[in-house]
C-alpha cells in the first residue's frame, strides 16, 4: 500500500489529507500537536482525495452534516473506542468529556478521553471538536481553540439555517 497525501484550503486553514490508498488515515490542520508519520515517504495524489475534498467543501458550506468516507485511524483500542463514539455525536451537538467517558464505559476516564481526543488523526470527519468541558467551555483542541469555535459555530449556524 502506498501512503498518499494532498492539501486543501478551508475556512479552518490549510488541511493536510492523508491516506493509505484505501481509506483516509489523517486530516490534520496547520496548527497541530503531532506531526504526521512518514509524510516524507508519501506521494502527493490530489485526484485520490477529490471525494474527500468535495465532502469537506460541502461541510464548510453547510450542505453536509454527515461524512461518507472510508476511514482508517491508527491508535490503541481505547483510542479507537473513543473515536468510534465521537462519530456518534450528532452534527451540531456537543457533549462533555465526562459524558464521553461514560459512553466508552469508564466514567472515571475523562482525562484519558481527553488524551484520546487530542490524538484523533482525522479531525473534522471524526468530530472531536464536539467534545467540550462540563461547564460548556471550549477546552483544549489540537487545531487551536479558534478552529474548534469556528467548527462549532458553523454547525450551529447550519442547524439554525444561517449558512
Amino acid at each position: 500500500m502506498m501512503n498518499l497525501y494532498s492539501t486543501m484550503n478551508s475556512p479552518a486553514g490549510e488541511l493536510l489529507l492523508l491516506s493509505n490508498g484505501d481509506a483516509i488515515t489523517g486530516l490534520l490542520m496547520e496548527q497541530r500537536r503531532y506531526a504526521p508519520k512518514n509524510l516524507h515517504e508519501s506521494r502527493r495524489d490530489d485526484s485520490w482525495f477529490e471525494r474527500t475534498r468535495k465532502q469537506l467543501r460541502a461541510y464548510f458550506a453547510g450542505e453536509l452534516t454527515e461524512f461518507d468516507l472510508p476511514l482508517a485511524a491508527e491508535g490503541t483500542s481505547f483510542q479507537q473506542s473513543v473515536w468510534a463514539r465521537l462519530c456518534e455525536i450528532p452534527y451540531g451537538t456537543t457533549i462533555s468529556y465526562a459524558e464521553m467517558a461514560r459512553r466508552v464505559g469508564n466514567p472515571n476516564a475523562s482525562r484519558a478521553v481527553g488524551a484520546a481526543n487530542g490524538r484523533n488523526p482525522i479531525s473534522i470527519i471524526i468530530p472531536c471538536h464536539r467534545v467540550i468541558g462540563s461547564d460548556n467551555s471550549l477546552t483544549d483542541y489540537g487545531g487551536g481553540i479558534e478552529r474548534k469555535k469556528l467548527l462549532l459555530d458553523l454547525e450551529e449556524a447550519t442547524i439554525a439555517g444561517r449558512v
